[in-house]
């Protein structure tokens, strides 16, 4: 079983903390859906630290 790419991080922490390219057409359409994505990803590791909380700490 590979396991060497399971807890490769690296590309999420690039979407929340990449550089504005300068040459790239944006909308308002396209930072919508953006940050939309960023909130909903926040939300659900905020939910499963909430679950892993609540199984190991309040047992």
């Amino acid at each position: 079983m590979r396991t060497k790419g399971l807890f490769d991080f690296g590309p999420v922490f690039g979407y929340f903390f990449r550089k504005k390219d300068p040459n790239r057409h944006t909308n308002f359409n396209l930072r919508t859906m953006h940050t939309i994505n960023k909130i909903s990803m926040l939300m659900f590791l905020a939910g499963l630290i909430y679950m892993l909380f609540k199984f190991v700490i309040l047992r």
